[in-house]
Protein backbone atom coordinates (compact mmCIF):
# COMPACT_ATOMS: atom_id res chain seq x y z
CA UNK A 1 0.00 0.00 0.00
CA UNK A 2 0.99 3.63 -0.45
CA UNK A 3 2.53 5.25 2.59
CA UNK A 4 3.61 8.83 3.35
CA UNK A 5 6.10 9.34 6.15
CA UNK A 6 6.98 12.78 7.56
CA UNK A 7 9.99 13.85 9.58
CA UNK A 8 11.56 17.04 10.94
CA UNK A 9 9.03 18.35 13.44
CA UNK A 10 10.29 19.49 16.84
CA UNK A 11 10.31 22.30 19.40
CA UNK A 12 11.79 25.56 18.10
CA UNK A 13 12.01 29.13 19.39
CA UNK A 14 10.19 32.05 17.84
CA UNK A 15 12.12 33.28 14.80
CA UNK A 16 13.79 29.94 14.22
CA UNK A 17 13.66 27.60 11.24
CA UNK A 18 12.72 24.00 10.52
CA UNK A 19 12.68 21.78 7.45
CA UNK A 20 9.98 19.13 7.19
CA UNK A 21 10.39 16.20 4.82
CA UNK A 22 7.98 13.61 3.47
CA UNK A 23 8.63 10.48 1.46
CA UNK A 24 6.00 8.52 -0.47
CA UNK A 25 6.51 4.81 -1.00
CA UNK A 26 4.59 1.75 -2.10
CA UNK A 27 2.70 0.81 -5.24
CA UNK A 28 2.82 4.20 -6.95
CA UNK A 29 2.20 4.70 -10.64
CA UNK A 30 2.61 8.48 -10.50
CA UNK A 31 2.14 11.43 -8.15
CA UNK A 32 0.30 14.61 -9.09
CA UNK A 33 0.05 17.30 -6.41
CA UNK A 34 1.87 17.12 -3.11
CA UNK A 35 1.54 19.42 -0.15
CA UNK A 36 1.54 20.23 3.53
CA UNK A 37 -1.45 20.87 5.76
CA UNK A 38 -1.65 21.76 9.43
CA UNK A 39 -4.10 21.02 12.19
CA UNK A 40 -4.05 23.01 15.41
CA UNK A 41 -5.74 21.72 18.58
CA UNK A 42 -9.51 22.01 18.33
CA UNK A 43 -9.44 23.16 14.70
CA UNK A 44 -9.87 21.57 11.28
CA UNK A 45 -7.01 20.71 8.96
CA UNK A 46 -6.05 23.56 6.63
CA UNK A 47 -3.71 24.23 3.72
CA UNK A 48 -0.13 25.36 4.27
CA UNK A 49 1.31 24.83 0.79
CA UNK A 50 0.84 22.68 -2.31
CA UNK A 51 3.03 22.00 -5.32
CA UNK A 52 2.19 20.40 -8.66
CA UNK A 53 4.35 17.83 -10.37
CA UNK A 54 5.56 20.63 -12.63
CA UNK A 55 6.55 22.85 -9.71
CA UNK A 56 3.64 25.31 -9.53
CA UNK A 57 3.10 26.34 -5.91
CA UNK A 58 0.24 27.64 -3.81
CA UNK A 59 0.63 28.98 -0.26
CA UNK A 60 -1.65 30.02 2.52
CA UNK A 61 -1.51 33.79 3.00
CA UNK A 62 -0.21 33.37 6.53
CA UNK A 63 3.01 31.65 5.37
CA UNK A 64 3.83 33.53 2.16
CA UNK A 65 7.35 34.87 2.31
CA UNK A 66 8.28 32.60 5.21
CA UNK A 67 7.74 29.01 4.00
CA UNK A 68 8.95 27.35 0.81
CA UNK A 69 7.68 24.04 -0.56
CA UNK A 70 9.76 21.90 -2.90
CA UNK A 71 9.74 18.37 -4.31
CA UNK A 72 11.94 15.76 -5.93
CA UNK A 73 9.91 13.73 -8.41
CA UNK A 74 12.63 11.10 -8.80
CA UNK A 75 12.65 10.39 -5.06
CA UNK A 76 8.92 10.93 -4.40
CA UNK A 77 9.67 13.48 -1.70
CA UNK A 78 8.26 16.86 -0.73
CA UNK A 79 9.86 19.29 1.72
CA UNK A 80 8.70 22.38 3.57
CA UNK A 81 11.31 24.94 4.59
CA UNK A 82 9.87 26.96 7.47
CA UNK A 83 11.56 30.25 8.40
CA UNK A 84 10.70 33.03 10.85
CA UNK A 85 8.51 30.67 12.84
CA UNK A 86 5.86 32.14 15.11
CA UNK A 87 3.87 30.64 18.00
CA UNK A 88 0.75 30.58 15.81
CA UNK A 89 2.55 28.11 13.51
CA UNK A 90 2.32 25.50 16.28
CA UNK A 91 0.36 22.52 14.96
CA UNK A 92 0.60 19.00 13.65
CA UNK A 93 1.77 19.14 10.03
CA UNK A 94 0.53 16.51 7.60
CA UNK A 95 2.04 15.50 4.28
CA UNK A 96 -0.40 15.14 1.38
CA UNK A 97 -0.15 13.53 -2.03
CA UNK A 98 -2.56 12.90 -4.91
CA UNK A 99 -1.39 9.55 -6.21
CA UNK A 100 -2.32 7.31 -9.13
CA UNK A 101 -1.96 3.69 -8.08
CA UNK A 102 -3.37 2.22 -11.32
CA UNK A 103 -5.11 3.33 -14.52
CA UNK A 104 -8.01 5.72 -13.78
CA UNK A 105 -7.41 5.43 -10.04
CA UNK A 106 -6.36 8.67 -8.30
CA UNK A 107 -6.64 9.00 -4.52
CA UNK A 108 -5.68 11.36 -1.71
CA UNK A 109 -3.06 10.08 0.73
CA UNK A 110 -1.96 11.53 4.06
CA UNK A 111 1.00 11.06 6.33
CA UNK A 112 0.74 10.37 10.04
CA UNK A 113 1.63 13.95 10.99
CA UNK A 114 4.62 15.56 12.67
CA UNK A 115 4.40 17.99 15.60
CA UNK A 116 5.83 21.49 15.26
CA UNK A 117 5.87 23.56 18.44
CA UNK A 118 7.08 27.18 18.43
CA UNK A 119 7.80 28.64 21.86
CA UNK A 120 7.17 32.31 22.57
Amino acid sequence: QVRLVESGGCLVQTGGSLRLSCTASGSIFSIDDMGWYLQAPGKERELVARITRGGITNYADSVKGRFTISRDNAKNTVDLQMNSLQPEDTAVYYCYALIRVRVLAWSDYWGQGTQVTVSS
